[in-house]
């Protein structure tokens, strides 16, 4: 059974992301949610590493046009 068919995360109003600056670790406060009712906050903590890849893959997502630097035309 599927407990989590449905939900949804979005960033927390008003509640900025913070970045440790000596570890890397990222925290994006998140709000889930069950189509619209709202089931509680948590962060979503991610390395240094897993922030970049997040970071690249969303601007790939986002940019679809843009290439890679290095890649074949």
């Amino acid at each position: 059974m599927d407990i989590v068919h449905g939900w949804h995360a979005s960033p927390q109003k008003r509640a900025p992301a913070t970045c440790d600056r000596v570890t890397g670790e990222i925290r994006v406060p998140l709000s889930m949610f069950k189509r619209d009712d709202h089931l509680g906050d948590v962060p979503l903590v991610l390395s240094r590493v897993e922030g970049e890849l997040l970071h690249a893959a969303l601007s790939r997502w986002l940019n679809p046009n843009l290439r890679a630097p290095g890649m074949a035309s």
